[in-house]
This record gives C-alpha cells, structure tokens and sequence, in this order.
C-alpha cells in the first residue's frame, strides 16, 4: 500500500541513574565516594533508505523508543550507554513537528541521517560531587529524560520527470510503454489512484519519472485528492504534459491542469514542461493534429509540441530523447530554503525560566535548566533535595516566587513535580 502521509510518536531513552557508593577496600577505612555516573540514553535517528518509496510501515507502528542508559555502578564504573534507534525512513521524506509544523529535515540522500529525539544524559554519582567542603557527599542525580515528541512525516517522492495531466489522457498507458512500470491502465477516470514509478533507460542514460493522479479542476484545494499527490512534482526537474487530442477541448484541458499547479506553487507553475498529445492512433485526434498542436504551442508560449500513441508507442522514441535533451540543460531543483535539512539547536538561555501564578495557592515554573533539575532530583533522598534547593536559590527562583506572592503550603509545579513551599 502506497502512504505518503504518516504522524508518529518517538521517545529517545533516558539517561542512567547515577549511584551513591563509597569505596570499601580493606586497610581503606575512611574510603571516598566512589559512585559511577549513569550512561548517556539512546537516540532516535531517522535514516533515509532510496529503497523505500512508502510510508506504509508508520500504518501500524506509532511508536518509537530508544533504549535507557545503564546506571552507574561502585567504583566510579560509568554505566553503558543506551542503543540508538535507527528507523528507515523512505528518501524524499520531510519530517516536521506534528504542532506547529515546523521543519526537523529534509531527508534527500540515500543514507542521509537526521536525530529526531536526543537521548538524556547520564545523572552523576556521588563521586562527582566531591569537593574540599563536601568530602562525602551522599547523593546522586537521576538521568536526565530523553526527548519526546510527536512528528509527521511526509514524502515527496524523488522522480526526475513528473507526468501530468487529466484524468485518462494517458499518463499510465505512457509509464507501461517507456518502463518496467506496471501500473492499472483501464479505459475511464481515475484508474490510477496512487504515484507510480517507473524507470526508463535512454540510450546509456536513465530517468525517472512519475505518474501523478488525481489532477482535475480544483485538485490544488483537494479535489480529487490531487493536494495530495501535486507535491510528488515539486522535486521533479521538468514536467511531461499530456493532452487527450480525442478529448472534447483539449486547450482547456491543458489551461485547467496549468491553472492547478499556478495555485498550488508558484515555483510549479515555472516548471518547464513538453506538451504531448496522446492518442494519435485515434482517427479523430488525426483529424484536429495540426491545429491541436498550434493552439497548445501559443497556450504554452511557442513551445515545440510533440505528440505520441501509447497504444502503439509512435513518437514514444522521440520524446523519451527530447526530455533527456532538456532534462541535461536544466539546473537541479532547489528545495525551498526552510526544507533543507536542518535540526534546530535549542536557542534558550538554560538558565532563563518563567514563574506564573495558576490560582489562588498555585504557581508554575518553567526553564530548561529548573525543569531539567527536578528530573534529574531523588526525591527519596534528603541531600539531593538540598541540591536542589540550592539550584532554585542560585538561578533565582526561590526569589522570583517571594516576589510572585508564594506563601507557607503553596503548590509550586515544576516539570512534572508537584512540590509544597516552606519558607
């Protein structure tokens, strides 16, 4: 099954628990700290594979984790870092945040790699935490939570030449005959329903192309769901147009698919493009060839106009050396500039954070780094809550909620923690 839209959730691994221990060799009798720091958690990294031209696995996995850190262990032994988990995604898949739909990357290369989700670090033991004033200290930090997030994907496919136009003119008849393609061709509307590829050896060259359905009268505004496969053009260096010459006024027929790729993208409607009629073998396309040809080559500018029958594969040769001609004089196609490949560092001030007043008795703060502390705090442990206290006073929090008004019993939320002031 062909899919080419797809929303996912993915979890990259939290770190590892760093451990309080203390050495405890014999003839050792005050022996110091000695707990280990916990491994790094695993990321999620997306990997694009060109032998994969559908999203249909992301149909039934919606889920994605990446293994934990290992946890420290005595004698300051590091624990092992969590695996990375690689998922296969197909080439010419763009992968943005499911709210807001901001571009993570653009996915083009074969083997082109792109971390979705970071793995969170390792919590520090206790033997980190040593210092002139504090010889022994007795707590550690948790890991740090791996990020997660919900992601859609969506694929353009990577063809070199897009065919287009109406339904029926012949686009999978022509696909069949130029390559090993093997699309459904029957005599009415709408017999293609997904993007078909299809590679065609010319001469010593070889090109792509692609056979895009569902382009009729208002497909830019969904109609048809020819929103969805005009995308599949956009990578593609020229266009092949074909018009039905049987059909009742192919001029218009050619106006209308021109006029849908104007209000889709204005980059489209710049495409260059050889305009082919189809079904010569036709007595009545015979008839109305010459001055066909003559209408279309004004309606498209004096372009050269070629025409072809599927059926019988006249003039197949030709156009196949007319596009390769064209095609080698065209420049690659320039993605949009907010689509290449990009993962957007985290610009904040880490130690910049946010009070704000929920209710009566009722207070929330954010800040990477504040939340990041709570994460990374055992709460079962006295001494990492005094850590932590410390934190909040350091960075200025424990102001900053004074000033905000907190009183004796309180609720102060932090990340996911709810806490109780006591002044």
């Amino acid at each position: 099954m062909f899919l080419d839209e797809a929303e996912v959730d993915v979890k990259a691994g939290n770190g590892g628990n760093g451990i309080v221990a203390f050495r405890r060799e014999k003839f050792v009798p005050r022996g110091g700290p000695a707990g280990g720091n916990g491994g790094k958690g695993g990321d999620v990294i997306f990997v694009a594979d060109e032998g994969v031209n559908t999203l249909h696995a992301f149909r039934f996995t919606k889920r994605y984790e990446a293994a934990r850190g290992g946890h420290g262990g005595g004698s300051n032994k590091r624990g092992k870092d969590g695996a990375d988990l690689r998922v296969v995604v197909p080439a010419g898949t763009i992968v943005r945040e499911a709210a807001g739909g901001a571009v993570l990357g653009d996915l083009v290369a074969h083997g082109q790699e792109l971390v979705v989700a970071k793995g969170g670090r390792g919590g520090r033991g206790n033997a980190a935490f040593k210092s002139p004033t504090q010889q022994a200290p007795r707590y550690a930090e948790k890991g740090e939570p791996g990020e997660e997030r919900r992601l859609a994907l969506e694929l353009r496919l990577l063809a070199d030449v897009g065919i287009i136009g109406l339904p029926n003119a012949g686009k999978s008849t022509l696909l069949s005959r130029i390559s090993a393609a093997r699309p459904r061709i029957a005599d009415y509307p709408f017999t293609t329903l997904v993007p078909n590829l299809g590679v065609a050896e010319i001469g010593d060259d070889a090109l792509v192309f692609a056979d895009i359905p569902g382009l009729i009268e208002g497909a830019s505004e969904g109609a048809g769901l020819g929103d969805q496969f005009l995308r599949h053009v956009e990578r593609t260096r020229l266009l092949v147009h074909l018009v039905d010459g049987s059909a009742a006024d192919p001029k218009g027929d050619f106006a209308i698919i021109n006029g849908e790729l104007a209000a889709f993208s204005a980059s489209l409607a710049d495409r260059p493009q050889i305009v082919v009629v189809t079904k010569t073998d036709l007595p009545a396309t015979q008839e109305r060839l010459a001055g066909l040809k003559t209408a279309l080559r004004a309606a498209s500018g004096g372009a050269a106009v070629r025409s072809i029958s599927g059926l019988t594969g006249e003039g197949v040769g030709d156009l196949l050396y007319a596009v390769l001609d064209l095609y080698e004089r065209l420049p690659p196609v320039e993605a949009p500039e907010e689509e290449l490949p990009v993962l957007r560092p985290l610009e904040a001030d880490e130690d910049a954070f946010d009070v704000s007043r929920i209710d009566d008795g009722e207070y929330r703060v954010t800040g990477v780094r504040v939340e990041r502390a709570a994460a990374m705090t055992d709460w079962g442990n006295d001494a990492a809550i005094a850590r932590f206290q410390r934190i909040l006073e350091a960075i200025g929090v424990t102001e900053a909620l004074r000033e905000a008004g907190v009183g004796e019993g309180d609720a102060v939320a932090i990340g996911d923690y709810q806490l109780e002031w006591y002044d």
